[in-house]
């Protein structure tokens, strides 16, 4: 099985600050993050200099622990 071994990575354009605020820092920045995001359905909202996921709450996967 060519899947055998494989572990699910997440792209790193998922990942966020721990309220929901898209790092500045991942390569092509803000807007680059933004676009990925909400091409996956997901909405940006900007308050202030930040840049957040609208509701990431409801959409947050919380890996197990062994």
């Amino acid at each position: 099985m060519a899947q055998q071994g494989r572990k699910h990575i997440t792209p790193y354009w998922r990942t966020l600050k721990s309220d929901g605020e898209i790092n500045p820092k991942y390569p092509g920045g803000i807007e680059a993050i933004r676009e990925k995001l909400e091409a996956e359905g997901h909405t940006v909202i900007q308050k202030g200099k930040r840049f957040l996921v609208a509701d990431f709450e409801k959409k947050t996967i919380v890996p197990k622990l062994k």
